[in-house]
């Protein structure tokens, strides 16, 4: 079984931010167990504040000792300014370091383009909030569909 690692820098300098905002307040608002359905939406910069930037959820998030969380069905949603999906990312469960600025699971992770024709997979994975890299460390597999768009966005 062949095992690589890739790294993805563009555009996780915002869902780092949005990640750590949005677990710190939907653990906030319950800070006797768990927050459960949390939704967080952060919207793009003047002149275009009324349009969807990213959105994250979780199914549930669950504090731990030393500032730690568990997240279970991890979900984050990037949108263009037209509100169009540009991707999503998605894994079953991670644990949230607040007080580090990671996110790692040693489960599977699923990275997809708005339209489906491109897809990344794979098992274990570390999202660094300080430098905003997603490194899927073992069993990375990419697809890409026919008619997938071959351009690349900075």
């Amino acid at each position: 079984m062949k095992t690589e690692n890739r790294t993805w820098q563009p555009g996780w300098l915002a869902a780092g931010a949005v990640l750590s905002l949005a677990v710190v307040l939907g653990v906030r608002a319950q800070q006797t167990g768990h927050a459960t359905d949390f939704t967080t939406t952060e919207y793009y910069e003047p002149p275009h504040q009324q349009r969807v930037k990213y959105i994250l959820s979780g199914a549930e998030a669950l504090p731990q000792p030393g500032g730690l969380l568990i997240i279970k069905q991890f979900k984050l949603q990037t949108f263009d300014l037209e509100g169009r999906v540009e991707r999503v990312v998605t894994a079953p469960e991670c644990i949230y370091d607040t007080l580090g600025g990671t996110a790692r699971s040693g489960g599977p992770l699923q990275l997809r383009n708005g339209d489906g024709t491109f897809r990344v997979e794979g098992e274990g994975f570390l999202w660094r909030q300080t430098n905003y890299f997603l490194t899927i460390s073992n069993n990375v597999r990419t697809r890409i569909e026919a008619g997938a768009k071959t351009s690349i966005k900075p």
